[in-house]
C-alpha cells in the first residue's frame, strides 16, 4: 500500500514535511499566511473578520514584551511564534488537543523545533520561557474570551485565571482583515530578527 502524503505545498513553492520538517522548508511568508487565516476559538468570535492566530501571536508578543520589559529580541520572538506550527496544523481548541493527544503534541513539537532553527532560537525555549510566554498566553486568552468570544468573566477567570485589571485595561482586541495582519506579523518578525 502507497503511504500517505505527509507534505504540504507552500505558496512559497516550499514542501514542508510534516513528519519530518526541516528549517530550509521554512518561510516567514508562508507562516504568516497562514496563521492570518486560522481563526481562533473555531471561529466562534464576533467580528466582520474571524480573529486570526496571526493577530493572537502579535497580542501574546505585545503583552509578554510588557510583562518582561527586560527581555531580549530572542525571547520577544519566540513568544511572537509561539503558535507558529498551526500554520499548517491549525488551531486546535484545548478539548480536541486533549482528545488528539500525543500524535497532535508530537507534530507541534517538531515544527516547532523546526522553525525555532529556522530562525536561529534554541529548538526547545527553556521551561523558565516558555513559562512567561504561556501567562502572555492566558492573558490574550482571558481578553478574547471576555471580548470577542461571549465568555462570561467567571467563565474567563475560571479558564484562563484572574489577572490583574490594571494592566489588562492596556490591552485590546483587534479584528483586522488578514491582508494586513499578515503584513504586521511578518514586519514584527524581521524587526525583531533584526536586533537579535
Amino acid at each position: 500500500m502507497k503511504p500517505a502524503r505527509a507534505w504540504q505545498r507552500m505558496l512559497s513553492g516550499r514542501r514542508l514535511d510534516l513528519l519530518d520538517p526541516t528549517p530550509v522548508d521554512i518561510e516567514i511568508q508562508d507562516i504568516a499566511h497562514g496563521l492570518s487565516f486560522v481563526a481562533r476559538w473555531n471561529g466562534q468570535t464576533n467580528g466582520d473578520f474571524p480573529y486570526s492566530v496571526a493577530e493572537h501571536s502579535l497580542l501574546v508578543e505585545r503583552i509578554f514584551s510588557e510583562l518582561n520589559p527586560n527581555s531580549n529580541s530572542e525571547a520577544r520572538l519566540a513568544a511572537l511564534l509561539h503558535d507558529a506550527p498551526e500554520y499548517v496544523l491549525g488551531d486546535l481548541i484545548s478539548p480536541v488537543k486533549a482528545a488528539v493527544g500525543y500524535g497532535y503534541e508530537n507534530l507541534d513539537d517538531k515544527l516547532t523545533a523546526a522553525i525555532h532553527r529556522r530562525f536561529g532560537l534554541p529548538a526547545k525555549v527553556s521551561p523558565h520561557l516558555k513559562k512567561k510566554i504561556k501567562k502572555a498566553d492566558k492573558v490574550s486568552a482571558w481578553l478574547e474570551a471576555m471580548e470577542i468570544a461571549g465568555f462570561s468573566k467567571h467563565e474567563a477567570d475560571k479558564f484562563f485565571g484572574k489577572f490583574d485589571q490594571s494592566y489588562l485595561s492596556q490591552f485590546s482586541i483587534q479584528i483586522r482583515p488578514p491582508a494586513i495582519v499578515r503584513k504586521d506579523y511578518i514586519d514584527k518578525c524581521s524587526n525583531l530578527l533584526d536586533q537579535i
